[in-house]
């Protein structure tokens, strides 16, 4: 219990220098947090490659449940990555790099619950007692909704992508070839993308209760919301209804529980000034 325990911030005014002294031995030890995660992740490079070509595999749940939905419907248009593609590379340091790349990005994804740990340890020494008390959970809720994020653009969005973006011709005479680096590029930008999408309701609650944001505000502007996520969801996927409206769905629905976050986090700014 002593890991969220509440202290009151300290009244001491701290110079710039100060400030970063503090900051210090935190950037440290992230960054060798960072190191030794990607030591781990370079060490296990072969497994890393089957991880980011999963969602071009025919044996990726997404494709698999895809594949029954065409069995089950006798529609083949529902089957995605079906044709194998072969990845090839185009650069002397290429393979080396997509190595050091994955072992990176592993390592990113590994410590940002530590990394959120360590900014909130810095950050929360200048909150009041009741800041921290809210905030306590700051870092298990962000993780939370980026992870999930993560794992919607993996399963979900990748897969999408690279079936359409892999299959895609402007002419017969023009055969796809797919550089390795471009296709990590794409599945890496999609998961992080999404990751950082999903934490909408995070901001929410933040905004909120700072009196930012209401929920009112936010159910009043809920149809222009509509158009803004499906014009969102249109630019990250692949220009087709299916998955424009697969995206869409869980977007709106990140929309409609941050509606509810922001009216418990008006609570809270309200009673905060009651008081």
């Amino acid at each position: 219990m002593a890991l969220f325990k509440v202290s009151e911030p300290e009244e001491v005014d701290m110079s710039f220098w100060e400030h970063l002294d503090a900051l210090r031995p935190r950037i440290i030890r992230s960054v060798v947090a960072m190191l030794v995660f990607m030591v781990v992740a370079f060490l296990f490079g072969d497994a890393l490659m089957s991880v980011v070509t999963g969602p071009m595999s025919s044996w990726f749940p997404t494709n698999r449940f895809f594949a029954w939905m065409a069995d089950v419907l006798s529609s083949d248009v529902l089957r995605i990555n079906s044709t194998p593609v072969q990845l090839i590379n185009t650069a002397m340091a290429g393979q080396l790099n997509l190595h050091l790349s994955m072992a990176f990005h592993t390592a990113l994804l590994l410590t940002i619950p530590y990394l959120l740990w360590e900014f909130w340890g810095f950050v929360r020494p200048a909150l009041t007692a009741n800041e921290q008390r809210r905030g306590r959970f700051f870092v298990l809720q962000v993780s939370m909704c980026f992870f999930a994020g993560v794992l919607f653009g993996y399963f979900v969005l990748a897969p999408l992508s690279v079936n359409f973006l892999s299959g895609y011709t402007v002419s017969s005479s023009i055969a796809n070839m797919i550089d390795i680096s471009s296709y990590m590029s794409l599945v890496l930008n999609m998961t992080f993308v999404c990751g950082v999408i999903f934490l909408l309701p995070v901001l929410a609650s933040l905004l909120s209760g700072m009196g930012l944001l209401t929920a009112d505000f936010m159910r009043k502007y809920r149809r222009h919301s509509i158009i803004v996520l499906a014009v969102l969801a249109a630019f990250v996927t692949p220009p087709d209804a299916v998955s424009m409206i697969l995206v869409l769905i869980p977007l709106y629905g990140l929309y409609e529980l941050s509606i509810a976050v922001a009216a418990r986090g008006e609570g809270r700014y309200q009673a905060s000034l009651n008081k």
